[in-house]
């Protein structure tokens, strides 16, 4: 098994996509990934569109992966739906629904009403990252739906990446996919999604905190549109002091 010290050594990190392979280095990362982690793979799941086509190649693989959902209790019911209808379609997954130790409410009466509009941040600390922390306690590596292309934050990320966040490895398999790429693989096979998409949100997280996006390149724009914020902190480089 490649560990967290000598993860660096797989040759994975240097291939570049041929033409000849229509996943673009995806599939083969995720066959090396399940070879080498099995049972202590896990894929923290969004259900946005890069979900869609990383659980079809994921199912592909292994029928029965590990699947965690961040279950802030803030989510949009299409989101919830999407979750059904991917159940029915792939019923050997095994999908957990991971809820923060505090409910919505508890929040707002520990931490005042809203903490999302004040502090959004610590909001995503006990709504996200904290939970992820739990459901990653016993992983060796998890896998992760990041594009380089999605926002410039994102732009180096690896196949395979040293994550000191959560003292892991994070596989990437969609590094070199495009918007574009997503969708010709949702469309061709013909794929569920979030029906959100069909009204200008390209990034869908939680609902305080995601907004249409029209005219905008930026694919992260929806998300945390009034802060300079672009992620949760699922994918710092290190532990975060919000807690």
């Amino acid at each position: 098994m490649i560990t967290y010290k000598n993860y660096m050594e797989s040759p994975l990190n240097e291939e570049t996509p041929t033409v000849d392979d229509p996943t673009k280095g995806a599939l083969n990362i995720i066959e090396w990934a399940y070879h080498n982690y099995g049972d202590s793979l896990v894929y923290a799941c969004s259900f946005g569109a890069e979900s869609m086509v990383l659980i079809d190649l994921i199912a592909k693989v292994k029928k029965d992966a590990a699947l965690v959902f961040l279950d802030t209790g803030l989510h949009f019911q299409e989101t919830y739906d999407l979750i059904e209808e991917v159940q029915q379609r792939y019923p050997l997954l095994n999908i957990d629904l991971k809820k923060p130790s505090i409910t919505v409410d508890e929040q707002r009466e520990q931490y005042g009403a809203a903490l999302w509009k004040r502090n959004p941040d610590q909001c995503c600390y006990i709504r996200k990252v904290k939970p992820l922390e739990e459901a990653l306690s016993g992983a060796t590596a998890w896998i992760s739906g990041l594009r380089r292309a999605q926002s410039p934050t994102r732009a180096n990320t690896n196949f395979i990446n040293k994550d000191d966040r959560f003292q892991s490895i994070k596989i990437c398999p969609l590094i070199h996919w495009t918007w574009e790429d997503v969708w010709d693989y949702i469309e061709l096979n013909d794929l569920p999604y979030n029906k959100l998409h069909d009204q200008n949100y390209p990034s869908i997280g939680c609902i305080p905190c995601t907004t249409k996006v029209l005219n905008n390149d930026d694919e992260r724009a929806g998300r945390w549109a009034d802060f300079q914020k672009t992620e949760c902190g699922l994918h710092a480089s290190s532990a975060s002091s919000t807690n």
